[in-house]
């Protein structure tokens, strides 16, 4: 069995959180939102990843109404890019210094506090989706000035970051960094080194894309023969097994999936539950690495 917390930000954490993206599928069930948040904290979960323009904002408001300060759950947001209704995509770039800093200010609104724990600063350098033009291409250095500025004035309360480089992360670690976003699965394990560069620091390895596959064409975890023949030999599902290889690779990995479904929602709570053996481990292990980086456009 894998231990079931980890660090995070100078906390302890239970090591599968709950990503609120998904919670958008229920815009009009806005009860429903509420209740599934309020059963992932009964369920263990005190890790929350949530940003502005999820839902246009939904998500935030649902996280506001559903959690309580005796909940004493990490609400983890991210800034870099703006919601864009009505745009070709739901978001846009939003990369330069000052409009991080609106970003920031929108956050703590839409969640109303006064202090954002955990501010991952999504960069577009690697992975699946959008990369930087014109004047949304900003130095990284430019970028945690004010990142570490909002953290002085105690505005946010850690410095994370998303989709970024080896030597982003190198660069940045002077500033403290508690925890990297980088699409991360067992068919996609590009970032190996820094994942384990992660792990010396003690930062926090918050994989999303964790099962691959979040674009046509990329690699599923879910798609492969060993997974289902694990699965199947666990009495697991296939995704399952995919988040589970996740947890035993490296013990500063912390999940964060999302979903709309309460069932889904226990099923990957149950992942914690799961242990995969030595031989097990190997099989996995074993099965090929491919790129995710295909941009969209």
């Amino acid at each position: 069995m894998t231990t079931t917390t980890a660090s995070f930000a100078a906390r302890t954490v239970f090591r599968i959180g709950y990503g609120a993206l998904q919670l958008e599928r229920l815009h009009d069930r806005r009860g429903e939102a509420v209740a599934l948040l309020r059963r992932a904290v009964e369920l263990g979960v005190d890790h929350v990843d949530t940003a502005e323009f999820y839902g246009f904002g939904f998500a935030n408001a649902v996280i506001r109404e559903a959690l309580r300060p005796e909940d004493d759950v990490l609400v983890v947001t991210k800034v870099g890019a703006d919601p864009n209704p009505g745009g070709r995509l739901p978001l846009r770039l939003a990369q330069r210094p000052e409009q991080l800093r609106a970003s920031v200010e929108d956050n703590l609104r839409s969640l109303g506090v006064d202090r954002l724990a955990v501010v991952n600063l999504r960069r577009l350098d690697t992975g699946p989706g959008l990369r930087p033009e014109g004047d949304q291409v900003v130095d990284l250095d430019d970028q945690l000035a004010v990142m570490t500025a909002l953290r002085d004035e105690g505005k946010i309360g850690a410095i994370g970051l998303s989709s970024v480089t080896l030597d982003g992360l190198r660069r940045a670690l002077p500033a403290g960094v508690v925890c990297v976003q980088n699409a991360y699965s067992l068919v996609s394990r590009e970032d190996e080194e820094m994942l384990q560069l992660c792990a010396a620091e003690g930062i926090a390895w918050v994989p999303f894309f964790p099962l691959g596959g979040a674009f046509p064409g990329l690699p599923k975890a879910t798609d492969e023969p060993a997974v289902h023949a694990v699965a199947e030999s666990l009495g697991a599902t296939p995704s399952q097994v995919g988040l589970a290889w996740l947890l035993h690779h490296a013990p500063n990995v912390l999940l964060i999936p999302g979903t709309a479904n309460a069932a889904h929602l226990e099923a990957n709570i149950a992942v914690s539950e799961i242990a995969l053996d030595a031989a097990t481990l190997a099989t996995l292990d074993g099965i090929e690495s491919r790129s995710n980086d295909v941009p969209i456009g």
